[in-house]
């Protein structure tokens, strides 16, 4: 089983769906993926075989995304796991280069999305959730709402009155993305918000205001997928990031069985996956800088840091309390702005976390680095249901990494702040 790395990396600006800037997802297709060979100079027809991702389509979108580009006569291979998709396309993308079938491969992901909530398309067939609503049934009610919204709400509302975290302790996730978008140009949302007007944006449902909550979002992301062979042959080992592990688990009998919204929406295979993760690959949660997690919404993001073992069960208002998970605290979590506020066409999305964060190994992040970062994870989540967990680290130099001392939040927001008065002076001398 040889090594795998990523080494072309290209994504689209997010978009609101129904945008008519937008074009349709052959050309967001082909704006990720010739941005990708071009990062890493490879040639179209190096590519031995695709993974393509996409949740709302027709059954071959994937040959017509690639067709844009190229007519290879190659295997590809489409992929619908929820909103993990991107990344189970990625890991199929990495199974066949690590099994040594192929040394060259596209992972794609792209969406063209409805406005509004995720509704249930088919009414004729059963519902892949229908567990998930009889227990939440039980729990709480269902109502007319959407059905993520409504279990993410009972499992944030349950952890309140298991652990006393409070609806503070959300908003400070959702403000924080938002913070964290603001230098991100592929971001669909780059403004900042005051925790007030995080609390006291439009209510969605429950104790979920908008801007807890992902958007629908338009937009594709590809990454090249290679062998250690390819890399050297092709003399890409600057541009290399080496997968140093994938791991997915779908739903266990704990997940109904133990009639806890917390559970129902993924903690339990979230778990699973990133023990083994951790375990197979010898590394341990400290040695992690930066993370991309699924953060649908803020009560996900605080669920996750439990699920994934950043901190105790119950301690995870703590771990927000200290600041860390943003610039300056123990990790930078979702520095791209997060699902929250980058935006989530669900095929997209897994491929996007991980281009945030070989961006940030490379140290190609801009204003959103962290410097210093040596590893990195990734968490993608798919209610129904399917996890990934993956690591990432530099591939052949730099290992050592930016030996430069990060920023802290109220840091890098006066930095920022400084730059924005000082464009703006510019601008106004000019006029």
């Amino acid at each position: 089983m040889g090594k795998v790395y990523i080494v072309g990396l290209g994504m689209t600006k997010f978009s609101k769906p129904r945008n008519p800037e937008t074009p349709d997802y052959p050309e967001l297709a082909k704006e990720a993926i010739l941005k990708a060979l071009d990062d890493c100079k490879v040639a179209v027809a190096e590519i031995q075989q695709a993974y393509v991702g996409y949740v709302y389509g027709d059954s071959t979108c994937g040959q017509r995304a690639v067709y844009e580009v190229a007519m290879l006569g190659i295997p590809i291979f489409n992929v619908n796991n929820n909103c993990a998709t991107g990344a189970t396309a990625l890991y199929l993308a990495k199974e066949a280069v690590e099994s040594g079938k192929s040394d060259c491969i596209l992972a794609l992901g792209f969406e063209k999305m409805d406005p509004g909530s995720l509704t249930h398309k088919f009414q004729d067939r059963t519902y892949p959730l229908d567990k998930h609503l009889k227990i939440l049934q039980e729990n709480s009610g269902v109502h007319k709402a959407a059905t993520s919204i409504q279990l993410f709400n009972a499992a944030g509302l349950e952890h309140m009155q298991k652990y006393g975290t409070r609806i503070e302790h959300f908003a400070k996730i959702a403000q924080k993305n938002h913070k964290h978008s603001v230098n991100n140009p592929y971001s669909q949302f780059q403004d900042e918000y005051s925790l007030q007007e995080v609390l006291n944006s439009k209510n969605i449902f429950g104790m979920l205001t908008k801007l807890q909550c992902c958007p629908t979002s338009d937009g594709a992301a590809a990454v090249i997928v290679a062998s250690e062979k390819f890399v050297e042959q092709h003399n890409l080992k600057d541009k290399a990031v080496e997968i140093v592990g994938m791991e997915m688990a779908t739903d266990l009998p704990s997940t109904f069985s133990e009639k806890s919204c917390i559970k129902l929406v993924g903690y339990d295979m979230t778990k699973l996956a990133a023990n083994r993760l951790f375990e197979k690959a010898n590394r341990k949660r400290s040695d992690v800088q930066v993370i991309e997690l699924h953060d649908c919404f803020s009560v996900n993001e605080l669920l996750t840091y439990e699920a994934l073992g950043l901190c105790e069960p119950g301690k995870a208002g703590e771990l927000i309390e200290r600041g860390d998970n943003t610039y300056g605290g123990k990790y930078v979590v979702n520095p791209s702005g997060g699902l929250i506020s980058k935006g989530h066409p669900l095929g997209a999305t897994g491929i996007a976390q991980c281009i945030e964060l070989c961006w940030q190994l490379r140290g190609e992040a801009g204003k959103r680095q962290v410097d210093g970062t040596t590893l990195a994870l990734q968490h993608n989540l798919g209610l129904g249901g399917a996890v990934m967990v993956a690591l990432y680290a530099l591939g052949f130099s730099n290992k050592d990494g930016n030996s430069k001392k990060s920023l802290n939040l109220n840091e890098y927001l006066t930095a920022r702040s400084a730059e924005s008065q000082k464009r703006r002076k510019t601008v106004s001398s000019k006029l």
